[in-house]
């Protein structure tokens, strides 16, 4: 049975909670919270079967935020004491009283039910830290040295991160919380003459322990046993000439595109002004919830903090709002956003959704992303049946680049592979493809989604927002899906990026 770490649990940690938010009351808070927390995260880095570097850094500390004549204060620290706990508090109630007067919108925090002493752990089965570096070591350098001799040079890595948090606020809620995540990429790097590629693993990010590098969740020498074929094949395939083609994108490539577009999009605090510094605003404004023709009628999107293995799930954000499920769009149409509690308030849209998340101990929670996922049709077709409709166009699978405007309405997205597809059959690799539209013009233009057998949780363990700038973990669910019309653009003929 998987279990919060017992070195955590002995940390002090009601004790450093009952000192900072008794302190916060005392001061006159109208509401405190408490959030306590250790990330570890490791990282190796091999080339050509040679261990180049790792780090294993270790996170560990607490913060008091408090709203006090509604202005929100912050503080934090790591001296685990009650002292050094309610001077926290003290100094967080002294930065609310400094930004009252400049403060225009008293902060008020939609209502969440209260969850006493509860916890919650993500759905893991071997922790990876409790595996000897050595070992994770030598399996990447065992996958590289498959590689080599039939490709020029392999790069391998592998991230992991464990991520403990004690929250407690002063309206009684007490959450304690663990997950586990991981993201282990091999690129094969190949020369042919002038010409020069890489062939990077699809095998996405996942909210899973250990045991996915040994046959849960992905094959890996399945995939591995084809890259350098597959890379052979693209450095011969011709370079695609410009201009309107149908598109089947892989969930490989499509949770990308979702992410930028859709994702970044739908969080409230953008559409409705308040983070424009990092990466611009959205075009989705607030104006067209409910009206909004987002994409076609077969697009359902929801955000998600429940989904298994989903790199955003949690048992409880980082305001106490439990886990949820929501609709973005549906049926093509804008009903939703991602929200925190004063966004809900602020907004009259009810309870927060649970897209609170600071990265850590030290950082002010934000609103942040959920699992945001493109729902399959629950009848529809295989990837090989969307590409039998498809008379001229091109099969994409794998990320790589991508570029977005400040109001994610404009785009450019390339990728790990792509085919020809000619009159409803797979025709060789092509190269130097890139594809371009408006959010809404490319979302209109999805004909078909695939089936639940096509559907993959993609993701990254790197989006950022915020200044100071934060990361956060998130998945994006798509199916196999089919578009009409895309204009594809060759990456070295028009300038674009390869």
């Amino acid at each position: 049975m998987r279990q919060i770490d017992p070195d955590f649990l002995a940390l002090p940690l009601r004790r450093l909670a009952d000192a900072a938010l008794q302190r916060a009351r005392d001061l006159g808070a109208e509401h405190a919270s408490f959030r306590l927390e250790r990330v570890r995260a490791e990282t190796l880095r091999l080339f050509d079967a040679r261990l180049e570097g790792s780090s294993d850094a270790d996170d560990l500390g607490f913060s008091v935020r408090v709203i006090k004549d509604g202005t929100w204060g912050f503080a934090s620290g790591i001296a685990l004491t009650p002292e050094a706990a309610a001077r926290a508090a003290e100094e967080a109630v002294r930065v609310a009283a400094v930004s009252a007067p400049i403060n225009r919108e008293p902060v008020e925090l939609a209502p969440e039910p209260v969850y006493d002493d509860v916890t919650w752990v993500s759905a893991y089965e071997v922790d990876p830290f409790d595996v000897p570096l050595p070992d994770k070591a030598a399996l990447l350098a065992e996958w590289s040295s498959g590689l080599l001799g039939r490709v020029d040079h392999v790069s391998a890595s592998l991230m992991q991160v464990k991520e403990q948090k004690f929250y407690a606020d002063t309206a009684g809620t007490v959450t304690t919380q663990q997950r586990v995540r991981l993201h282990p990429v091999l690129t094969a790097m190949r020369a042919d003459g002038d010409r020069f590629d890489d062939m990077r693993t699809l095998a996405p990010p996942v909210g899973r322990g250990y045991e996915y590098l040994t046959g849960t969740g992905w094959d890996f020498p399945a995939e591995l046993a084809e890259i350098a074929d597959l890379l052979d094949e693209k450095l011969k395939a011709p370079s695609v000439e410009a201009g309107p083609y149908d598109l089947v994108i892989d969930p490989s490539n499509l949770w990308l595109t979702i992410h930028e577009s859709i994702g970044h999009a739908t969080e409230l605090d953008r559409a409705l002004g308040y983070e424009a510094a990092y990466a611009g605003t959205s075009f989705a404004t607030f104006d067209q919830l409910g009206s909004l023709h987002y994409g076609s009628p077969v697009m359902n999107v929801t955000g998600d903090r429940t989904v298994e293995h989903g790199l955003a799930t949690v048992g409880w954000d980082d305001e106490g709002v439990a886990g949820q499920s929501f609709d973005i769009v549906r049926e093509g149409t804008l009903v939703g956003y991602q929200l925190d509690r004063r966004m809900a308030l602020l907004k009259g849209l009810g309870r927060s959704n649970g897209c609170a998340f600071a990265d850590s101990p030290g950082h002010v929670p934000i609103q942040r992303m959920a699992n945001v996922s493109l729902q399959p049709a629950a009848d529809g077709p295989s990837t090989d049946e969307l590409i039998s409709r498809v008379e001229r166009g091109i099969y994409v699978a794998g990320d790589k680049s991508w570029s977005i405007d400040m109001q994610r309405y404009n785009f450019q997205f390339t990728g790990q592979r792509f085919y020809k597809i000619e009159n409803g059959r797979l025709a060789g690799q092509l190269r130097d493809v890139a594809y371009q539209a408006t959010t809404t013009d490319f979302w209109r233009s999805m004909e078909a989604v695939g089936g639940p057998e096509t559907y993959v949780l993609g993701g990254a363990f790197n989006c950022g927002k915020g200044q100071p700038g934060q990361v956060a973990p998130v998945s994006h669910g798509a199916p196999a899906a089919l578009f009409r019309g895309v204009r594809i653009l060759n990456t070295v003929q028009e300038g674009g990026s390869k």
